[in-house]
């Protein structure tokens, strides 16, 4: 499922930057190494759903509105 991680992590991207936070400041109040939290972003890695819940609490939002739906997964 290489698109689930790919718009798990545009969601990601995209509620980082309504936050008005930068990948290295998310990174840090999540305990990520910051460029493992640009692969996260870049769709390059799957996560585990402990991290997925640090990035939702960081970016204010329920870890449910950062997965994507399942249109989002289609090929295109």
């Amino acid at each position: 499922m290489e698109y689930l991680a790919k718009a798990l992590g545009e969601r990601i991207r995209a509620q980082r930057k309504v936050c008005h936070i930068s990948q290295d400041a998310l990174a840090l109040a999540c305990s990520i190494d910051r460029s493992y939290m640009g692969r996260i972003e870049r769709g390059e890695v799957s996560i585990t759903v402990e991290k997925l819940y640090r990035i939702a609490d960081q970016l204010a939002c329920d870890p449910g509105y950062l997965l994507p739906t399942q249109s989002e997964l289609q090929r295109p």
